[in-house]
């Protein structure tokens, strides 16, 4: 009997896209189709994520696009419907979107957008959005949200939409917002903090919100990013990963995390150096630290490491560390995303 996801379904893998030049996207996507990854999913740093999901909508035909996230604050909510409308016609059918809440330093100091009570926020756009990919083409009634309004006055009637119920998974890192794309969202996204075992003791409350929420566990997707590095050679998987995990480390608001696998004192050393510049703090990092956030090892191994994972999610998105890698080694890591997708999926 073949293995299942948590939901009791197939287990599902995705993986990120990297912005490049169209021929070489549509070749990468279509190996990804061959393989047997569920999609693609495409980032928003720090241009928005549509044009290179375009080229893979087009490149293939069962392969999946998503945006791993959309910044919901750097565009209007009427914007993204119209946007994620297209993406879902040039796709036929296989798009999702992906948004996230974007920090408050981003939104603000680069895309200019005000400051926005992040949860609130995501609300509304999750809420706008479905007004309008549900009633643009009928006529839309006015909106009136926390942030967004609008009368439409002006709005002439659009095509219908390839799905009226276009699937909005939301991103999450902490409980406030897990919570709510567990509440208003037809996916949750979990950030590669999530530890393996962090996952594992996340599962019965997850449990226990969707029933709060009335939701069955099959109206959620739940889709994890595990970091992964895959190299026959271990302690040199560990050794690339290390400046990754030090990087993340740096960072204040990430300690929480740290702290719950038992590494708040690396962490807050990893706080004390320059942020943007991670091989200077990394001896702070040793490999226990590295293992704990990293599957590191062969094909094999890292499937033994990633299993726990399928007890409480649906599908994964594999990501290989990348801070200070050149581009030798980021290629190198991302064979072998393919190679484990491969093994898993035979």
């Amino acid at each position: 009997m073949p293995a299942t996801n948590a939901a009791g379904g197939e287990r599902k893998y995705w993986g990120v896209i990297p912005m490049m030049p169209a021929p070489m996207l549509s070749d990468m996507t279509k190996r990804m189709e061959d393989i047997g990854f569920e999609g693609a999913t495409a980032l928003q740093i720090y241009g928005p994520p549509w044009p290179s999901l375009s080229v893979a909508a087009a490149a293939t035909s069962r392969l999946k696009v998503a945006t791993g996230v959309a910044v919901a604050a750097s565009r209007s909510p009427f914007e993204t419907a119209m946007i994620a409308m297209d993406m879902d016609r040039i796709s036929q059918g296989r798009f999702i979107l992906g948004l996230g809440t974007g920090v408050s330093s981003v939104n603000v100091g680069s895309y200019g957008a005000p400051d926005y009570k992040l949860i609130t926020h995501m609300r509304d756009t999750v809420a706008a959005v479905r007004h309008v990919i549900g009633n643009a083409h009928k006529g839309l009634s006015p909106y009136r949200g926390a942030y967004y309004s609008a009368d439409f006055q002006e709005l002439m009637l659009t095509a219908p939409p390839v799905r009226e119920n276009l699937p909005i998974w939301v991103a999450a890192l902490r409980e406030r917002l897990t919570d709510t794309a567990l509440e208003i969202a037809d996916g949750l996204i979990v950030h590669s903090l999530w530890s393996v075992d962090y996952t594992v003791e996340q599962g019965p409350r997850i449990a226990a919100k969707l029933a709060e929420f009335g939701r069955e566990r099959s109206a959620v997707e739940i889709n994890a990013w595990p970091w992964v590095a895959v190299n026959d050679d271990e302690q040199a998987a560990v050794d690339d990963a290390r400046p990754t995990v030090a990087g993340y480390a740096g960072i204040k608001e990430y300690e929480p995390f740290f702290a719950a696998r038992g590494f708040l004192k690396e962490a807050k050393l990893c706080q004390q150096g320059d942020q943007s510049n991670s091989l200077a703090v990394m001896h702070h990092v040793p490999d226990e630290m590295v293992k704990a956030f990293v599957a590191c090892g062969s094909v094999d191994q890292v499937l033994e490491q990633l299993e726990p994972f399928w007890s409480v999610v649906d599908s994964l998105c594999p990501m290989s560390p990348y801070r200070h890698l050149n581009m030798e080694k980021l290629t190198f890591y991302g064979a072998g995303l393919h190679r484990l997708v491969a093994a898993a999926k035979r």
